[in-house]
C-alpha cells in the first residue's frame, strides 16, 4: 500500500511499568498525507502518537520494544538525540497551551532554544509560520500582544506555528480541535489540508466525521492493539472487520 515510508513502525510494544499499553502494532505513514489515529478512549491513539517523539520518555516506567523507523534510524534507540527528534516532529496537544508570553515570543520560543539569534532570520521565520498557521494577517498588527489575548481558535493556530516554526518534517495532533468551537474546528480542518503539503501529519481524533472529512489513511485501534490500517474513503465504506464496522457507526465507542 506505501512504498516510501517517513515513518515505519516495527512489532512496536509500549509498556507503562508492567502494564503494556500497545501490542505488535505494525504500520507504515505515507509522506505529505494524514494519518488519522482512531478508536475508543484508553484504546492507545495518543500513546502510540506520542511514542513518535518519544513525548512518553517523560513517564515514569515507560518501556518500548520493537522499531519506529524515521530517516532510516530507530528513534527507539538509546542513543537518539531527543531534541533533534522533537525538532523533526513537533506535537500540538489537545488544549492549546500558549505561554504567556507575547505572541511573536510564542513563536520565537523553539527558533531561540536552538540557538538562532539573527533577529532578521527570526523575524522571517515568524512571519512564514503564522502564515502557515493561517493566523498572519489576523495577527500581524499586535505581534507583542499577550498570546492569551486571543480566541481558542486563535491560540491552537498559534501552537501550530510555534510547532512550524523550528521547520519540522511531520507534526502530530493530539486532538486538536476537540476544544474548539464548530467554526475554530473548519479552520483547524482546513489548515491540515493545507499544511500536508508541506509536512506529514498524523491526527489522533475520536471524532469520526473529522477523520473521514482530514484523513488521507486511517488507523483503528482497540485495547492497545491496531485493528485495521487503510485508505480512508475504504475503511469508511467498506471495512475488512466488522468490529471497525460497528465502530465507525457508532454501535460503541
Amino acid at each position: 500500500m506505501i512504498k516510501d515510508p517517513v515513518i515505519e513502525v516495527i512489532d512496536f510494544n509500549f509498556y507503562y511499568g508492567d502494564k503494556r499499553a500497545l501490542t505488535d502494532v505494525n504500520v507504515k505513514i505515507e509522506k505529505n498525507s494524514v494519518t488519522g489515529i482512531i478508536g475508543p478512549s484508553g484504546c492507545g491513539k495518543s500513546t502510540f502518537l506520542r511514542s513518535i517523539n518519544l513525548m512518553n520518555n517523560l513517564i515514569l516506567g515507560a518501556r518500548y520494544e520493537g522499531k519506529i523507523m524515521l530517516d532510516g534510524e530507530n528513534i527507539i534507540h538509546k542513543d537518539v538525540d531527543v531534541v533533534e527528534l522533537r525538532r523533526k516532529v513537533g506535537m500540538v496537544f489537545q488544549k492549546s497551551n500558549p505561554f504567556p508570553k507575547s505572541i511573536f515570543e510564542n513563536v520565537a520560543y523553539g527558533l531561540r532554544i536552538n540557538g538562532i539569534k539573527n533577529k532578521d532570520l527570526i523575524s522571517r521565520r515568524i512571519e512564514e509560520s503564522l502564515k502557515g498557521a493561517a493566523l498572519w494577517e489576523e495577527v500581524k498588527d499586535r505581534l507583542n500582544a499577550s498570546a492569551f489575548d486571543l480566541s481558542g481558535g486563535q491560540q491552537q493556530r498559534l501552537c501550530i506555528a510555534r510547532a512550524l516554526a523550528v521547520e519540522p518534517d511531520i507534526l502530530l495532533m493530539d486532538e486538536p480541535a476537540s476544544a474548539l468551537d464548530p467554526t475554530a474546528t473548519i479552520k483547524i480542518e482546513e489548515l491540515i489540508q493545507e499544511l500536508k503539503k508541506k509536512y506529514t501529519i498524523i491526527i489522533v481524533t475520536h471524532n469520526m466525521q473529522q477523520a473521514a472529512r482530514v484523513s488521507d489513511y486511517t488507523a483503528f485501534f482497540m485495547m492497545g492493539k491496531l485493528i485495521e490500517y487503510n485508505r480512508t474513503n475504504l475503511m469508511f465504506t467498506n471495512p475488512e472487520f466488522k468490529i471497525t464496522e460497528d465502530y465507525i457507526t457508532g454501535r460503541f465507542g
